[in-house]
């Protein structure tokens, strides 16, 4: 009985080390997608009024293929987010953008910025996604 007791009480430990470990890979890690050479500037602050037009961002490296959006802003605000490119020459991007990329615009118009949660199972798009925002309100900001 005691035997037993200690193998379940070092697998819980076990259990409870890796989850831990995960959470904090997780948010520890900031790696953009890409070759390593990233020089994405930070995104912009949320709530931050922008000059009125149509900005297209950078091309991003989303691993499977590239995302670039373009922001439109009336009022100083995000009103509408156009993907101009994202991966869907796979059926598993197709799969994933199809869901991933309608969460990452209507988060990025509802924080005005591009600080968007990453969509799980889309994290390279999610990257490749902010990055591009990024550069486009870096254009349309005012400061």
């Amino acid at each position: 009985m005691k035997i037993h007791f200690k193998k379940f009480l070092l697998s819980g430990l076990v259990i409870i080390i890796f989850i831990f470990y995960a959470i904090y890979e997780r948010l520890g890690n900031n790696v953009q997608a890409g070759d390593g050479n990233n020089t994405t500037p930070p995104p912009v602050a949320s709530g931050q009024i922008f000059k009125d037009g149509q900005f297209i961002g950078t091309t991003a490296d989303a691993y499977y293929g590239l995302v670039q959006v373009k922001a439109v802003i009336s009022n100083g605000k995000i009103t509408d987010i156009i993907f101009l490119s994202y991966p869907k020459d796979r059926q598993t991007s197709v799969l994933i953008n199809e869901q991933a990329l309608p969460v990452l615009k209507t988060e990025a118009i509802a924080a005005q910025s591009a600080s968007v949660n990453i969509v799980s199972g889309a994290t390279f798009t999610s990257q490749a996604f902010i990055a591009s925002l990024t550069a486009a309100l870096n254009q349309a900001s005012r400061i």
